[in-house]
C-alpha cells in the first residue's frame, strides 16, 4: 500500500469513524499534538539512560495510542457506528497518578522555576510536556462544541505532571550515576611511576601547615586528609574546636574527593537549575560547605582535605594553607 493516497489533497481526512473533516478541526488538532508529544517521548527514551524511566515511557506510547483513537473517533450521526470504540478508563489515571506520586517522594524539593535542559532525556520530557499541556488546551476547546469523554481530559492533565516529574528524576538521577561513577573509579590504576597513594608523612605536614595557619588566624578548627575515594587517613582536632566540626570536616574531604572539585565550587553548580541540583540530598555524606580542596600529584586527584570549624572563608583559607604543603 502506498504512503500517500490522495485523500487528503483538498485539506480534509477520515476520522476512524469515517467522518471527514477538515485538517485544521479541533478534533484533528488534538490527536496530532498528541502524535507530536509521543515522538518528543520517542526521544527521551533514545537519550534516557535510566532503565525505569524509559519503561515507562514504552508503556505510555503504546499506550497513547488508543488514547489518539479516542481522539481520532468521529462518527456520522446518521450513520450506524461500526468497528471498536477506545475510550480512556479512571484506572489509567490512577496509574499516573501513582507514577507521579512514587516520583514526588524520591524528588529533592526546589523553588521557583525550573529552565529545561539538565540533561538531554529531560529537555525531551520536556518537550513532550508543553505538547500534552497544548493538546488539553485543544481537549477543551473542542468540549465547548461537543461532548468529549470527561477520563479523556483527567488523563492529559496527569500525563503532562509526570512528563514533568520524569525530567527532574532523570536530571537527579543522572547526577547520582556521574557522582557514583567517580566515586568508583577513584582507585582505578595509575600510571606507572605515578605516585598516586598519600602517605602518613603528607598527611602530617599537610595537617600541620592547616594548624599552623588557623593558629595565625586565631580559629580552632577541625581538619582531615582523605584518600582518592573519599576514605579518612588522618583528623586532628584543634583545642576549642566545634563539635559540629568533627562532622563537616570529614564530609567536605569526601565530596572535594569524589567529585574532584572544591566543595564551594559545587555550591554554586548545585543552586536551583543547576547541573548538580539536589545532588547533596542523594549522596550520603555529602556537603555543600566550603573548606574542602581535592590533593594533586602528577594531574592525578590524590585525595582531599577538610577543614571546620570557622566562617566558609576561613576554612577555605586554611585548606588552601593545607594543600599548598602537599
Amino acid at each position: 500500500m502506498s504512503v500517500y493516497t490522495k485523500g487528503g489533497d483538498k485539506g480534509e481526512t477520515s476520522l476512524l469513524g469515517g467522518l471527514r473533516v477538515p485538517k485544521d478541526s479541533l478534533r484533528v488538532e488534538v490527536y496530532g499534538t498528541l502524535d507530536e508529544a509521543t515522538s518528543a517521548m520517542g526521544l527521551a527514551r533514545a537519550s534516557c539512560e535510566d532503565d525505569e524511566l524509559r519503561g515507562d515511557l514504552h508503556c505510555l506510547q503504546r499506550e497513547l495510542i488508543d488514547v489518539m483513537a479516542e481522539v481520532a473517533s468521529g462518527f456520522d450521526p446518521d450513520k450506524p457506528r461500526k468497528g471498536k470504540v477506545y475510550r480512556v478508563e479512571p484506572h489509567q489515571v490512577e496509574h499516573l497518578e501513582k507514577l507521579i506520586d512514587a516520583y514526588q517522594e524520591e524528588r529533592v524539593p526546589q523553588r521557583g522555576f525550573v529552565t529545561p535542559g539538565g540533561t538531554q532525556a529531560a529537555a525531551a520530557f520536556d518537550m513532550a510536556r508543553t505538547f500534552v499541556r497544548r493538546g488539553e488546551r485543544r481537549l477543551i476547546a473542542l468540549g465547548r462544541e461537543e461532548e468529549i469523554n470527561p477520563v479523556l481530559l483527567k488523563y492529559f492533565n496527569r500525563l503532562s505532571d509526570y512528563l514533568y516529574m520524569a525530567a527532574r528524576i532523570d536530571e537527579q538521577r543522572t547526577v547520582v550515576r556521574e557522582v557514583t561513577k567517580q566515586i568508583q573509579t577513584a582507585k582505578a590504576e595509575p600510571e606507572e611511576g605515578t605516585m598516586t597513594e598519600l602517605c602518613l608523612s603528607d598527611c602530617d605536614r599537610l595537617v600541620e601547615a592547616g594548624i599552623a595557619r588557623a593558629d595565625a588566624i586565631s580559629v580552632p578548627m577541625v581538619l582531615v586528609v582523605v584518600d582518592a575515594a573519599g576514605d579518612l587517613i588522618e583528623l586532628r582536632r584543634m583545642k576549642g574546636s566545634l563539635g559540629v566540626s568533627l562532622k563537616l570536616a570529614p564530609n567536605k574531604g569526601y565530596t572535594a574527593a569524589a567529585v574532584r572539585t572544591p566543595t564551594h565550587e559545587i555550591a554554586k553548580l548545585s543552586q536551583p537549575g543547576g547541573p548538580l541540583f539536589g545532588i547533596d540530598s542523594n549522596i550520603p555524606n555529602f556537603t555543600l560547605v566550603g573548606g574542602g580542596l581535592p590533593l594533586e600529584r602528577g594531574g592525578r586527584v590524590v585525595g582531599a582535605v577538610g577543614v571546620s570549624g570557622g566562617s566558609v572563608e576561613e576554612d577555605i583559607d586554611v585548606a588552601r594553607a593545607m594543600v599548598a604543603a602537599l
